[in-house]
């Protein structure tokens, strides 16, 4: 099949660059990682003649990346992979981000460029991602880790819909924040803001990525359009 008419989900589990390439074109392919390249380049009203060259570039250098390939690994590893790099990591991350969008806000208020409500949006963000993480830790995890995945379509249902929540969260952020761009003059705990909320956005967007179309795809394959 050609690399356009496979899925973005498929092309990120199989070409090891090619999450930050679409995340570069702004192909959404964690949550969207069902729709083709093709179809998903149309909507973004984006060439996919080039993305398709650059996959091919980077498929062509897969043998020289150090980055773990997670398509092989056991089920019960590719979950404590989940658990150590995104959950225990996402609850170190959005205390101190929250903290720090409160300071942003109470000493530059009064600037046309404050992130105005970002400390709200990431306090709602952590609740609900903190429900979800809690969901998937007491239900799906321990499903799949005993062999039971197969019986686990439902649930996996309902994460996948959260992703797409934690998704349009993270559009918010983007908004509030000028897409995380750093204004001229800020201040070093504005700078660490940013920094940090970039951070959480990349390792957020390979979370749902390693979820959706790596776990989660071997017990309710999502259907491709």
């Amino acid at each position: 099949m050609e690399l356009i008419d496979q899925s973005l989900g498929q092309l990120a589990r199989r070409i090891p660059g090619a999450t930050r390439l679409f995340d570069a074109h702004h192909l959404d392919f964690c949550c969207g990682g069902n729709k083709t390249l093709r179809t998903a380049a149309a909507a973004a009203g984006v060439d996919a003649a080039p993305i398709v060259e650059e996959l091919r570039q980077l498929a062509g250098r897969s043998g020289t990346t150090s980055e773990r390939d997670w398509q092989d690994a056991e089920a019960a590893e590719l979950v404590d992979h989940v658990l150590t790099r995104y959950h225990a990591v996402h609850r170190e991350q959005l205390p101190e981000l929250i903290r720090l969008a409160r300071k942003v806000e109470q000493v530059h208020g009064e600037r046309a460029d404050c992130p105005h409500g970002l400390a709200e949006q990431l306090s709602v963000m952590a609740q609900e991602l903190e429900s979800h993480m809690r969901k998937e830790e007491d239900i799906l995890f321990p499903m799949i880790v005993r062999g039971h995945g197969a019986m686990a379509r439902a649930p996996i249902s309902v994460m996948r819909m959260e992703h797409d929540d934690h998704g349009v969260a993270l559009r918010a952020v983007e908004q509030l924040t000028g897409g995380i761009t750093t204004p001229a003059g800020a201040c070093t705990t504005w700078r660490a803001l940013y920094t940090g909320l970039r951070t959480f956005r990349e390792d957020l967007m390979a979370h749902i990525h390693t979820e959706n179309n790596i776990l989660f795809e071997r017990f309710a394959p999502a259907a491709v359009h």
